[in-house]
């Protein structure tokens, strides 16, 4: 699961386009600007398709509005510690096992990991939907009302298209799933740890470790 999100986040490219016609022309001139993971918007500048400045202004100049690369960074980053941390896990329940059974502080340090995962798994994936829908907003047709030549009388400005951001969307569900899923397997964890199993004085009263009285 976490292989899933940091792969739909991380491995994202896209493009938002608009249009422009100039003053005494009559056809539009197509400006893309490419965005992509890690979201520096402010970074993603205009270029037309031929590579020339449409309506003699350089749009190179003008970028997208935004820097949401801490929250992706984030998120990213910690699902791809996440999934090291199943691979170590998982080679630890699998080749040691005796060693996690036999061992008190082992489970317990696990329990505390997993409630931790759990927790970051929230704060991460609430970060960055809340990015998301800001990109959302910088990419879409908000962007004519902020580029300064679309202003000006000369230069019509329209809004085109914007690259499909379904894969982000499925970043996000992928890790509040993870949250579900690591806040779940808490309680499996949990049961392997002194704070559930019963400590051996209690098991040998359980077991009958008083005698009873010898019959008559």
């Amino acid at each position: 699961a976490s292989i899933f999100a940091f792969a739909t986040c991380g491995g994202f490219k896209g493009k938002t386009e608009i249009q422009v016609r100039c003053a005494n022309v009559s056809d539009n001139k197509t400006l893309i600007a490419a965005f992509g993971y890690p979201f520096r918007l402010n970074h993603a500048s205009f270029q037309a398709a031929s590579g020339v400045n449409v309506c003699g202004i350089a749009w190179s100049r003008y970028v997208l509005i935004g820097d949401y690369s801490s929250s992706a960074q984030f998120y990213v980053t910690f699902a791809v510690f996440v999934f090291l941390y199943c691979i170590a896990a998982l080679l630890l329940y699998v080749g040691y096992t005796n060693l996690y059974r036999d061992s008190p502080k082992l489970p317990m340090i696990d329990f505390i990991v997993t409630l931790g995962v759990t927790f970051l798994w929230l704060v991460s994936t609430s970060a960055w939907a809340k990015a998301l829908t800001d990109i959302k907003i910088a990419t879409g047709d908000n962007i004519i009302q902020e580029l300064e030549p679309c202003i000006k009388e000369q230069v019509k400005c329209y809004f085109h298209s914007v690259t499909s951001m379904g894969s982000l969307n499925v970043s996000v569900i992928f890790g509040f799933l993870n949250m579900i899923l690591w806040g779940g397997n808490a309680w499996f964890v949990y049961k392997e740890t002194s704070l559930h199993s019963p400590s051996s004085t209690s098991a040998a009263h359980g077991q009958g470790g008083i005698p009873s009285p010898a019959g008559m």
